[in-house]
């Protein structure tokens, strides 16, 4: 297998708006990461990615860019910016930024053109349509965020498409102009010195052309847009076309965020020998507690699918592609509440958990507070919600498909991506010392105990236990480079995995169960030359038969 320095990279995300703010306005700012950079040297990741930071008037928390090439008022300036480049490379640190092309601010000079008049030389950069002949919008698809996928404009009398809120048109990728003041930004921004980009749902650029209906989904209005909008007819290429006029031509690492794929379109986008990405994000996994399919609802974690999706991924894509490792991140709630037990067992859920991912074939994403086990925060109502995508869903859910508002805020308390979101937790200080004013989201409570100064020196904090994690892949090839191969796929409790490389196995054995669970070593482990890497418990007997504790981890490496 062909190494690189992105597949041995461990990379910490960094919502900026919820990481450190300096200057008591409530929001994070560059200045706040620039400040905690050792923070994240000392962790021991090697790239920084950087949620959106470019302008924007902020509907989507920054995921409406109305300037490619400018940066948010809240979190600073271009010299800030430079700066934190600067610094970050003089500690070894990489930065990945977050490319948005899928769509744009309904601010960004582009759109305020287009919507102009139909004959405007950027009228095509967009995707606009005339509503159907009986009235209405163009087509059946719901946006992400609720509500039609289409908003009417008066000064043209048609309808552009936006697959996210209403201020995020779609760009439209069929027009080859677009697309080379695309690739000319993001050259701009290799020539800047970044060392790469996570390229928001980026498996989106292609739409199924004359946008028809989709087949209509029971008890809505919509139709399944999916088929229409994912994977599309000229998706790779578009991405074999920026690397070839872009990517090729930079040291950089590349992920893109791919929802609704398989393996087989895995190894399309990532394949060596293809020329697209590096790596994707898949959410498979993330659906593993679904009902139904269905995000806004709430189901026991099935263990035993969740080792057939996580080992799919790591048999599939081994000596094609290659895999991207996480749990958390700024969309998912967090993984020690959802996958783990964040009460009595918080802090060993929270290293089985890291245990489990780290071990793997592939790049781990570490989501920022997941390395001091951040746990979801409690929500009472609707309005303590900022983000677009839950309050669309509450609407959506109480207004239209019956449910109590009592129930949705259940759910939205297990589900929403605003519990990635709350501030990160640095020390016991008011607001847990992320800000001097009055943070832009609340809080999570339980910052007294869960916090960063808390677990910084304590060498048995999850924090150190992460530093551990990342010091392993970094010493053992295996880690980074092995082969993976299930055991006891049909346990519900334990998830066990091997790995080998070179005349190494390395044997992970992970418990997800809250009460102990008797696991029987592989004969070969039993033998002494087996030692022991890691683990989330002090003492761990070997024996033909031993009881594992809750949420217990093991590492032992052979040969």
């Amino acid at each position: 297998m062909e190494k690189a320095w992105w597949k041995e990279a461990v990379v910490y995300q960094v919502y900026p708006r919820s990481f450190l703010d300096t200057n008591g306005d409530g929001v994070g700012d560059l200045p706040g990461v620039i400040e905690k950079l050792d923070y994240i040297k000392e962790l021991g990741a090697d790239v920084l990615w950087l949620n959106p930071i470019y302008k924007s008037p902020n509907y989507d928390n920054g995921y409406d860019i109305s300037d490619y090439k400018d940066i948010m008022d809240e979190f600073g300036t271009m010299a800030d910016f430079d700066r934190l480049l600067s610094e970050a490379h003089k500690r070894g640190i990489k930065i990945l930024m977050d490319l948005v092309v899928n769509h744009t601010s309904s601010e960004h000079a582009w759109f305020v053109e287009s919507r102009k008049s139909t004959d405007n030389p950027y009228r095509e950069y967009y995707i606009w349509k005339k509503g159907k002949p009986a009235g209405g919008v163009p087509n059946n698809w719901e946006s992400y965020f609720s509500g039609p996928a289409w908003s009417y404009d008066k000064n043209t009398d048609m309808y552009y498409l936006h697959l996210f809120e209403e201020h995020q048109p779609d760009l439209n990728w069929e027009n080859e102009q677009m697309r080379k003041e695309v690739y000319e930004m993001m050259r701009w921004w290799f020539d800047k010195g970044i060392d790469g980009f996570r390229m928001d749902t980026i498996n989106m650029l292609s739409k199924t052309p004359g946008l028809p209906d989709g087949e209509p989904i029971a008890g809505t209005v919509y139709g399944n847009r999916i088929p229409h909008m994912i994977n599309g007819p000229r998706i790779h290429e578009y991405l074999q076309e920026m690397n070839r006029e872009v990517l090729s031509k930079y040291d950089v690492m590349t992920v893109g965020e791919t929802p609704d794929i398989t393996t087989e379109d895995g190894k399309l986008y990532t394949g060596a020998d293809r020329h697209e990405l590096h790596m994707v994000f898949q959410f498979e996994h993330m659906f593993v507690d679904f009902v139904d399919g269905e995000k806004f609802s709430v189901a026991p974690l099935d263990l035993v699918k969740l080792k057939q999706i996580m080992s799919r991924w790591q048999v599939e894509l081994n000596g094609v592609g290659w895999n991207s490792l996480y749990w958390d991140n700024h969309d998912q709630p967090r993984v020690v509440s959802r996958f783990g037990n964040d009460r009595e067992y918080w802090e060993e859920s929270a290293k089985m958990l890291g245990t489990c991912l780290h071990m793997m074939q592939g790049t781990p994403y570490i989501y920022q507070g997941e390395e001091i086990g951040m746990t979801n925060a409690v929500f009472h109502s609707i309005d303590e919600f900022d983000d677009v995508e839950a309050k669309g869903a509450y609407r959506e859910y109480t207004q239209n498909r019956g449910m109590s508002g009592e129930e949705m805020i259940r759910i939205l308390n297990f589900r929403s991506r605003e519990h990635a979101r709350t501030p990160m937790q640095w020390d016991g200080s008011e607001n847990a010392g992320f800000t001097t004013g009055t943070p832009w989201l609340k809080v999570n409570s339980n910052y007294p105990k869960i916090n960063a100064k808390n677990q910084v020196k304590d060498e048995s904090s999850i924090f150190s236990y992460y530093k551990n994690l990342i010091s392993l892949r970094k010493k053992h090839p295996i880690i980074v480079y092995g082969d993976y191969t299930l055991l006891l796929p049909e346990d519900p409790h334990l998830f066990v995995y091997q790995r080998s490389y070179e005349g190494q196995t390395l044997l992970t054995l992970c418990s997800f169960a809250a009460e102990e669970v008797e696991f029987a070593f592989p004969k070969a482990f039993l033998d002494e030359s087996s030692r022991l890497l890691i683990s989330n418990y002090g003492d761990c007997p070997k024996a033909e038969k031993v009881t594992l504790r809750p949420y217990e981890a093991r590492v032992y490496l052979l040969g």
